[in-house]
Parts: structure tokens; C-alpha cells; sequence
């Protein structure tokens, strides 16, 4: 039965009122709100936002860093009948002012004085915004309200006028707006129902078998909606425990010490993870990498057999016992059931290398219109060169030009203020065009071939999809991120970064004196060793799609450099300009 995000949150309040539900760390301790906690600080926030003069369907922007004031903002905000929207921290203010501007906001909540500056800086072009609430610190600003002002604020409200609020909003009202990441221009808002959020979060508790002993750990960006679904609304549905990160720097304590049952990365995480563990793993004794080695091919051999339904390789629990807990532990994912990666394609490298310690990692596909997940994998249904079966209650079908087709419960309504684009993406008969190109197997799995605006046309009218040809390239160890070049050309080219966690031992593997990216970057040694190994990789490949010739980039690609998404997507047509001198320099 469709319901709304309150009656989640009621549900969970009264089914497990002192169970924990969000832990944020102070001090060196984990501090615990129970489900009746989360639900009386959101009623109470929701409250002050109505006395700030917060109306029914009108915005309200955060721009903070994952805690547990962001969860209250963003639910205070849907009780209240308005509608949040994330902005990322790394946003600029031109930025902050489009979202803002765009979803007709009249508060903002930002985490602190960095972020209220940008807010401050926008203010006269955003005649409706009213107030700002800071999370951390205070202002003398007469509109900027400090957290600990808002419960005197609340007294101004009845508990009778917020549950005539609540009780006036209905499961297909729109409840949250999700800013898409803005790869090829101004972000998008995605305009996602009550019922939307709730039918997925219940849809994933079923499918994972979340219940209460969930745990959880949020680091991702929470104006993304993969985040959102997993650390928020999942553990929603199901009463489950969601811990705060004290930071990315911070992560790998914070695993250790939360030990999640699931653990959900972007492909940038689990590669960093991965280049530690090979740095790390270079300075064992002799023995001590002989065992791995032994134990890595067992572990690849068993994983891929469990994919095929076969039994794993002799000795296989051995390696188990010896190596593969034994890493899990040391990462913080001995009690972790669902190993998770989402938002962009992951490499197939990156996959055997944990597949060969015995974590499989399952892909999960989807977009913000369509509430995030698409397709699932679960730990002993998947394969690692596909992406998983549609969520169960969903449809999918390839179109005739080999595009991905989506229908069921979770597909958006709109674009908000953007009847054009919600046109070309949503048809009326309710199927949601993807934009990716891809192939559904006998088995009903699905593997992404590209995505459409992204396909390569070569002089020669050869069609080459690029993500597969960088993610080939960045199974590479030295190499970060890779930017395949080749529209209307003769030839493809490849921009490529250097990755700062494994630089050092792979100049002394290329027998390079150069010392940082600088040096390296023109350095011949490692020109030639990176040479060799995409001459074999093109080996593997057509002659159409082999890459001819490369450029080493002195610097990673980032998001204050604009190369970057906040989610790590590649912003092809920003690295086009920017780079275009050595991309011309390739031709």
C-alpha cells in the first residue's frame, strides 16, 4: 500500500522507540538517538521551519556534510509539506544560487560560516529566501538562526498545526527534489514522490533482508540519491542503525569501528581501498606473500565458480580461514553481507581483486529518475561483468536503438520547471528513458555497452563506447582516471591520471628516478612501462578501438577542478576544453 515518508519514520518510532537509530561520534565516543529520538527532534525541527515561515510545497536547500542534522533537516522539511533539496558542499555560489533559485527556496540550512558565506554572497538574487540556519557556529546576521535557537522557535507552533500538515500530504505528492550530478550542463531537479522513496526503501529491505540488526555507515554525498535510499530510507523501513563518518580521511577507522552488514562505494572508493591494500601488501614478508598469492587464486577461481552455481576449488575454505577473514576484519567488513558499488562503472580489475579475497562486490545500476537502484545484484545471485536483475516490482526493456527502457513504482514524475526534458525522458506510457545503451541476458542480467551522448563516431563511422575502454585502462595500477578521445577522429586517444596512493612504487616498478606527478609525467621510463601494458590491453581489442596514443597528465582530476561531478562522474565536455591543447597535440 502506497504511504508517505512520515508514516516510515512513525512506524519505525513506534515499533522500536529506544532501539539506535542514528550514532554521530563526539569526543571520541559514539553517541546513540533511538527511533523515538529521530522522530521527536524532526517533529520538533519541523516546527521551527514553520515558524520561519516555511509553507507547504515550498523549497528548502542543505548544504552540509553527512550527520545527523542533515537527516533531521531533510525529514523536518517533508513533515512540514515543504520540499528539501541537497546541495553539495563543494558547490560554488553561482552554483548554490541555481538550486536554490530553481526550487523556489525560502530557508537554507548550512553546516557552518563556510558555507553560509556563499548563501550571504547570493542573497540579494534570491529575493524568497528568508532565513538560513546553521548547523555549527552562529551569525549576527538578523536572518541566520544558530541550531540551538530553534526549539525556542518550535514553541511558536502547535503539535495540532504540524499533524494538519502531515495529514494533508498524500503518497503521490512530490516529496524530495534530487539535483542530478550535471555532467553536460545546469543540473536537473528530479522530482520523486512519497511513494516513490518508500516503495524503494521497502523494495530494498526485502530484497537485502535488512531488519533491525541493519548497520550502516554514511560517507557519500546525501544530496545523491543513492545515499539518500541507503542510509536514510532504508534503515527507515526496516528499524536498522545508520553511524555517521567522521570524515573521508577518516572512513577506514570509522569501518573498523561500526562494521557495517553493508557497505555501499562509488568506484573511486573502492579503487583507493584497493591501492592501499597493494601498497600495503607489497611490504609483507616473502611468506607472507606467497600465502596471499596462493590464496588470491583460490579466491578467484571459488568466487567465479560460485557465480556459475559450482562448487569452489579445493582448499578454497583453507584460504578462507587464512587469508580472506582476516582481511575482512582488518577493513571492517567481517560481519558486512552486501558489498555495494553504484553510480558509475567499475572496473573489472577492481572487482577480481576483491573477488579474489573473497568480498565479492555487487553492482547496483540506476539514477535518480528512477529513485536509484534499477537493477541489483545480491552476493550469491550475481556475476562480475554484469550488472544485476531490475529490482523486483520493476520492469525493463531494450529499445530498438539498444537503449535502456524502465517502468514501475519508483520512476519520477518530472523535471522540476523543465517540461522539455521531462518530455524527452519520460514518455506517457510511464517507461523511462535511461540514455545508457545495453544488452538483458537469458538470465534476465544487464550489461551496459555506454551511454548514448557519451558513443564515439570515428572518422571511419566506427561506434565505440568509451566507459568500456577506460575501464579497461584503469585496471592499470599507476593509472587514476582515463578519458577516452576519438569523435569525428581517425583514431582514439587517451588522457590519463596518475594515481598519487600507488606513484611511488610503480616509478621504482618502471625503474624511474623521477620523484611526484610532475616528474613522472614526462617521465620516459614510465611512458614506456605504461606503454607495454596498454599495447596488451589493445591486443585484447578491435583495431577501431585500440588506443593509438596517450597523454600523462601532472594532475588528478578533481571536483574543485570542474573535471570532476561530486560524485566522480567524468565532466567529458569540460576535460574536452580544458585539455584541448594535448588533445590536439594527440592528432
Amino acid at each position: 500500500m502506497a504511504q508517505t515518508v512520515m508514516a516510515l519514520l512513525e512506524a519505525s518510532a513506534a515499533n522500536y522507540p529506544a532501539l539506535p537509530a542514528l550514532k554521530t561520534k563526539h569526543q571520541g565516543q559514539w553517541q546513540t538517538t533511538s527511533w523515538a529520538e529521530y522522530r521527536a527532534q524532526s517533529r520538533l525541527l519541523a516546527r521551527a521551519l514553520m515558524a520561519l515561515g516555511l509553507g507547504p510545497k515550498e523549497g528548502l536547500v542543505i548544504a552540509a556534510d553527512n550527520c545527523q542534522q542533515w537527516f533531521i533537516s531533510n525529514i523536518a522539511t517533508i513533515y512540514s509539506g515543504a520540499i528539501p533539496a541537497g546541495i553539495y558542499t563543494t558547490n560554488s555560489p553561482e552554483q548554490c544560487h541555481y538550486i536554490a533559485d530553481n526550487c523556489d527556496a525560502t530557508l537554507a540550512v548550512v553546516e557552518n560560516s563556510k558555507q553560509l558565506v556563499k548563501f550571504q554572497a547570493i542573497a540579494e538574487q534570491l529575493p524568497k529566501l528568508q532565513a538560513i540556519i546553521m548547523m555549527k557556529g552562529s551569525d549576527e546576521a538578523d536572518n541566520v538562526y544558530a541550531w540551538d535557537e530553534l526549539p525556542k522557535l518550535a514553541e511558536q507552533v502547535s503539535e495540532q498545526a504540524l499533524d494538519a500538515r502531515i495529514k494533508a500530504q498524500q503518497p503521490d505528492d512530490t516529496c524530495t527534489l534530487i539535483y542530478t550530478s550535471g555532467t553536460t550542463g545546469n543540473p536537473k531537479g528530479v522530482m520523486l514522490s512519497h511513494h516513490n522513496l518508500t516503495w524503494m526503501a521497502q523494495s530494498c529491505v526485502e530484497t537485502y533482508a535488512c531488519n533491525t540488526d541493519e548497520r550502516l555507515i554514511s560517507y557519500l554525498p546525501l544530496s545523491h540519491i543513492a545515499e539518500q535510499v541507503f542510509s536514510l530510507y532504508i534503515p527507515m523501513a526496516c528499524g536498522g542503525c545508520t553511524s555517521f563518518a567522521q570524515s573521508l580521511a577518516l572512513l577506514g577507522d570509522n569501518l573498523r569501528e561500526v562494521r557495517p552488514t553493508s557497505f555501499l562505494a562509488v568506484p573511486r572508493v573502492w579503487e583507493k581501498i584497493q591501492a592501499k591494500m597493494l601498497v600495503a601488501g607489497r611490504n609483507n614478508p616473502p611468506l607472507r606473500k606467497k600465502i596471499v598469492a596462493w590464496a588470491k587464486k583460490k579466491g578467484l577461481a571459488g568466487g567465479y565458480a560460485k557465480q556459475q552455481k559450482k562448487t569452489p576449488p579445493l582448499f578454497y575454505g583453507l584460504a578462507e580461514r587464512l587469508v580472506f577473514s582476516k582481511v575482512r576484519q582488518q577493513l571492517g567488513f567481517d560481519r558486512c553481507r552486501n558489498l555495494l558499488s553504484s553510480a558509475a562503472p567499475i572496473s573489472l580489475d577492481t572487482l577480481e581483486f576483491f573477488l579474489s579475497l573473497g568480498m565479492p562486490i555487487c553492482e547496483i545500476y540506476g539514477m535518480s529518475e528512477c529513485t536509484g537502484p534499477a537493477t541489483v545484484g545480491l552476493a550469491d545471485d550475481y556475476h562480475s561483468d554484469k550488472l544485476g536483475r531490475p529490482i523486483p516490482g520493476t520492469e525493463m526493456r531494450i529499445a530498438s536503438d539498444g537503449e535502456i527502457l524502465l517502468r514501475g513504482p519508483h520512476i519520477f514524475s518530472a523535471y522540476h520547471k523543465d517540461e522539455a526534458a521531462t518530455r524527452e525522458t519520460n514518455n506517457s506510457d510511464g517507461w523511462l528513458h535511461s540514455g545508457d545503451i545495453g544488452d538483458i541476458d537469458s538470465e534476465g542480467f544487464l550489461q551496459i555497452t555506454g551511454r548514448k551522448k557519451d558513443i564515439i563516431i570515428t572518422a571511419g563511422g566506427e561506434n565505440i563506447a568509451p566507459q568500456l575502454l577506460e575501464g579497461k585502462l584503469k585496471g592499470i595500477v599507476a593509472i587514476s582516471q582515463v578519458v577516452v578521445i576519438g569523435d569525428q577522429r581517425k583514431y582514439l586517444t587517451a588522457l590519463l591520471t596518475l594515481d598519487d596512493e600507488v606513484l611511488e612504487s610503480e616509478l621504482s616498478n618502471a625503474n624511474s628516478s623521477a620523484v611526484g606527478a610532475d616528474e613522472a609525467a614526462q617521465c620516459k621510463q614510465l611512458r614506456d612501462y605504461l606503454q607495454q601494458q596498454i599495447s596488451g590491453i589493445n591486443k585484447t581489442l578491435a583495431h577501431a578501438q585500440a588506443i593509438q596514443k596517450f597523454t600523462l597528465l601532472a594532475r588528478d582530476f578533481s571536483i574543485e577542478g570542474g573535471e570532476l561531478t561530486p560524485t566522480m562522474k567524468i565532466k567529458r565536455n569540460i576535460v574536452s576544453v580544458k585539455y584541448q591543447s594535448q588533445i590536439a597535440a594527440m592528432y
